[in-house]
């Protein structure tokens, strides 16, 4: 039996793409995935209609949802609704599908195959990227930051198109301090340091003009995040099904 996978979209005041999204994405699982799946909108306290909107989403297409999150957070919004799934493969992606979403089997397909986590990767060889040189110049920046401080082998931690196997959500994410931006980095840093599994798949990705993300802000508090980590320590955590290995 295929394994099952819950596909989570953080959103805060997305009253204008969540429709078309939704749309898209539904239409694209239908076709292409051959597991059942399930698309959970996590709502994470939007002050416009975006919360009624994702209701009336979860009413008009079977296998969608909707949780709402009184908090901001992408962070605390992965870790609510992960932690509460069900689903044997547990996934995320941005409202605005700038991940080409013929991807998405190839992630699924590396947790299928042992992969604790697959990443998709705008810096890893073969990746396509249309943005700004502003962006690419921070992502760039960013990525040589976090594998010069923690010498990890993925190039792009804060890729919004990612999935884990249930157990390293039940594993890893507890252990994840960061509620925002950083949770990615955070997570990832954590599981390399400790031997799980990592694929980073390299996409083709389109860059959003109406980014709400606010870039310097956000690279400040990531490089906090990262500070953190490198002085106060990395949890100890045991990948699963690497738990005899430790034994011995």
């Amino acid at each position: 039996m295929r394994a099952t996978v819950d596909i989570v979209i953080p959103v805060y005041n997305e009253e204008k793409d969540l429709p078309r999204s939704i749309d898209i994405l539904t239409r694209f699982l239908r076709d292409n995935l051959e597991n059942s799946w399930s698309i959970i909108i996590a709502d994470n306290g939007s002050t416009d209609n975006t919360l009624s909107i994702a209701e009336m989403l979860s009413n008009k297409y079977p296998g969608v949802t909707c949780v709402p999150i009184p908090q901001k957070g992408r962070g605390r919004a992965l870790r609510h609704v992960w932690m509460e799934s069900t689903g044997d493969i547990v996934s995320y992606m941005d409202v605005d599908l700038s991940t080409d979403l013929n991807h998405i089997p190839e992630l699924i397909k590396a947790i299928e195959d042992g992969c604790h986590i697959a990443i998709g990767s705008r810096l890893a060889k073969g990746a396509r990227v249309k943005r700004s040189l502003k962006r690419e110049f921070i992502s760039r920046s960013y990525s040589t930051l976090i594998r010069a401080m923690f010498f990890t082998p993925f190039r792009d931690a804060q890729c919004g198109f990612k999935a884990l196997s249930r157990d390293t959500v039940k594993a890893l994410v507890p252990l994840v301090k960061d509620n925002n931006w950083f949770f990615d980095s955070e997570l990832l840093i954590i599981a390399n340091s400790r031997g799980f599994r990592i694929k980073e798949i390299p996409v083709y990705w389109e860059d959003d003009p109406d980014s709400r993300v606010r870039i310097i802000p956000t690279a400040w508090e990531d490089v906090k995040g990262l500070l953190r980590l490198r002085f106060g320590g990395i949890p100890d955590v045991v990948a699963p099904g690497l738990e005899s290995r430790r034994d011995t």
